[in-house]
């Protein structure tokens, strides 16, 4: 009786950390009137700043509309660290390229209408310890912003909590 009431805890407790991963994580809209994500989830984190390990991989899953034909698309990064200086942040050419990387069988070109979610796999280099406030734009092949959204990160040591929830 022991084992079986420990096995239905143990899967309960399970289910409960699988729900807590897929949780939204709070991200904030990009200046001006661009498109904004219909939900973001960054590994590990719920409120930022978000803990990112240097040296690491931070995943995003990012869900949003497309509102017309997209046949190609990339990602953008700008980081601002100490509130004044803003710099484009480089993707290897494999992470940046958005199509190749969405999830749950979607693939380019993309229709109006539809929603879907990028695997945004964003390197995070040998950097100093610092707080940065990240913008992540999804752009198409027209130069057109799909959808932008920002988020507050904080650049840790290995064996990081990863999370501010």
């Amino acid at each position: 009786m022991q084992a079986k009431l420990y096995i239905f805890i143990s899967l309960g407790l399970l289910a409960t950390v699988q729900a807590l991963s897929d949780l939204a994580t709070e991200v904030r809209r990009c200046s001006g009137n661009k498109p904004f994500p219909l939900e973001v989830r960054v590994d590990r984190c719920i409120t930022p700043p978000c803990n990112i390990i240097k040296g690491s991989t931070q995943y995003f899953e990012i869900d949003f509309a497309v509102d017309k034909f997209i046949t190609s698309m990339k990602a953008m990064v700008k980081a601002t660290t100490l509130g004044v200086i803003t710099v484009p942040y480089e993707l290897p050419p494999e992470v940046a390229a958005v199509c190749p990387n969405l999830m749950f069988g979607a693939y380019c070109p993309l229709y109006p209408t539809e929603d879907v979610t990028y695997l945004f796999a964003f390197p995070i280099g040998e950097y100093p310890e610092i707080g940065v406030k990240v913008e992540i734009y999804l752009v198409d092949q027209d130069g057109d912003i799909a959808t932008c959204f920002v988020c507050d990160i904080k650049v840790v040591k290995g064996n990081g909590s990863g999370s501010g929830s």
